[in-house]
């Protein structure tokens, strides 16, 4: 096991110009590091940070093992009161981030450096492709062979729990890769973030291909990008990162997405127009793209091989991510076979998850979809896929963050959309009936909706109202996915997902006609 010491972290600090004081009476052994006191053991690193950091976190953390801590400069001395005579390594405020980072990659052994890892970034499709990679890379090696870690879920082949953030902060990042690299994972795919590359998680990090996949407006507000120009730059970072860049040619700001992508070593390029003068000056394109109830079909072209594809799961904008899928894994030197069976069988939890009704006029569509450009690759494809039937469109916007959906989205799904149903969405320390009110003032004049803050009583009437429809209705119910818990205040509420709720109202529906039918005869 690779090992280092307080002593040695100081110095690289200080030897990156990251060091403000170290107080170290007495030197140890380090080897991890952790920012939750939750999950510190022994000989590691305790890293003191976030606004809601309290003393007692560290107390818990020295009692776990932790040999001593790093914090910034600005709680340096409130923490050596608390915590006398304990190793302290403090950086520089401005640098905190960075060290932070630098110490967490140190501490974990640089395991990057041992397993081949596959990154994506994108504002639309990084959980998709990440599990698309994974469908083929288990196909290939063997189930439970490949990691992911992004905004589903983490599985690093010892650990396997929902996820908090798509890019974790920089102590859970390494302990997730050092935990692939100890259970010989063949690779992890893993979503790079427009945050984890702005906020330094990701600082060290290396990525044997690193995957873009397309850029549209999201997450611009002030306590994230301040403007478009700083997530495009904060995406780009990516390339800081990777040996091998693969780039969507279909992408907005192709050409600067091109320009960035030169300083890795390779570039490969893919695209999924199916028209020859586009699509086929790329490295890896499709052609023959056939939508059908719960498939696509496509057939795939790359330097190496060419045939017949089956995706199965809907969505002709998931042709995209499965291309990118192909270009990653072939870095791994895994081919067509694999990439056949893994995409023949993938599922996405909560990613274009269909659920049937006893009526075959009706289904629900589950979906991640929150941003603008999202929006528009779902309903377009809802719109190809689902011809004639009504479209129902449930959803909010998140509290605290991305101010600029609450106006976009309604905008946006009014266009493709019978019903929309404004509800719930993580809204943080917002008010529901804000959000909700926000988004019903940019509703388009005319559109038909509907506010229902509790989520649950949201689907309920969903359902009441596609089986209004004659001509039957697509029940969307967007942005939470197979999600679990609701972000209220500072807490993450347990609460039914989606699709259970969905199949609860559409069962009570159907007892409730059978219970009805003996009355009418």
């Amino acid at each position: 096991m690779h090992t280092t010491s307080l002593s040695q972290l100081a110095r690289l600090l200080a030897d990156n110009g990251m060091l403000a004081e170290a107080h170290i009476a007495h030197d140890a052994t380090v080897s991890s590091a952790h920012s939750d006191s939750r999950v510190v053991r022994a000989n590691s690193l305790f890293v003191c940070k976030g606004v809601a950091f309290r003393t007692e976190y560290l107390h818990a953390a020295l009692d776990a093992g932790a040999v001593g801590y790093l914090c910034d400069e600005s709680h340096a001395a409130s923490l050596a009161e608390a915590a006398p005579d304990v190793p302290a390594i403090v950086a520089t405020d401005e640098s905190f981030r960075q060290a932070t980072a630098l110490v967490a990659a140190t501490a974990w052994g640089n395991p990057d450096l041992e397993l081949p890892l596959l990154g994506i970034t994108g504002t639309k499709g990084k959980s998709t492709c990440a599990y698309m990679v994974r469908a083929i890379v288990d196909a290939h090696a063997g189930d439970g062979r490949c990691g992911v870690m992004g905004s589903i879920d983490m599985y690093d082949g010892i650990e396997n729990i929902e996820s908090v953030n798509t890019t974790p902060e920089p102590c859970d990042l390494w302990r997730h890769i050092a935990n692939a690299r100890d259970s010989k994972l063949a690779t992890v795919a893993m979503e790079v973030s427009s945050h984890g590359l702005k906020y330094n998680r990701v600082d060290h990090l290396h990525l044997a291909a690193g995957a873009f996949l397309n850029l549209g407006r999201d997450h611009i507000s002030a306590a994230e990008h301040p403007d478009f120009e700083d997530y495009v730059a904060s995406k780009l970072r990516i390339f800081e990162h990777t040996s091998v860049a693969i780039v969507n040619l279909e992408t907005d700001r192709a050409s600067q997405v091109l320009e960035a992508a030169q300083q890795c070593e390779r570039v490969v390029t893919f695209a999924a127009s199916g028209r020859e003068q586009e699509a086929g000056t790329a490295d890896i394109w499709a052609s023959n793209i056939i939508p059908e109830i719960g498939f696509v079909h496509f057939t795939a072209h790359t330097p190496d091989w060419e045939g017949r594809v089956t995706i199965s799961m809907p969505g002709l904008f998931n042709v995209d991510n499965a291309l990118a899928a192909i270009a990653l894994v072939s870095e791994l030197g895994i081919g067509e076979d694999a990439v056949r069976e893994g995409l023949s069988h993938v599922r996405v939890p909560g990613r274009m998850e269909l659920i049937p009704t006893f009526d075959p006029r009706v289904i629900g569509l589950v979906d991640y979809a929150h941003n603008r450009l999202s929006y528009q690759r779902f309903f377009s494809s809802v719109a190809e896929e689902f011809p004639g039937k009504a479209v129902i469109a449930l959803f909010g916007a998140p509290g605290c963050k991305a101010y600029e959906r609450r106006v976009e989205l309604p905008q946006e799904a009014a266009k493709w959309s019978d019903v929309l149903i404004y509800t719930e969405e993580d809204p943080a320390y917002d008010p529901v009936e804000e959000i909700c009110a926000q988004m019903a003032e940019a509703t388009p004049e005319g559109a038909r909706y509907e506010v229902i803050l509790n989520r649950e009583e949201a689907i309920a009437r969903s359902v009441e109202l596609a089986f209004e429809f004659e001509q039957g209705a697509v029940v969307c119910l967007l942005a939470k996915g197979d999600e679990t818990r609701q972000h209220r205040g500072s807490e993450f509420v347990p609460v039914e997902s989606d699709p259970v709720l969905f199949e609860r109202y559409v069962a009570q529906r159907q007892a409730a006609e059978q219970s009805a039918q003996p009355a009418q005869q």
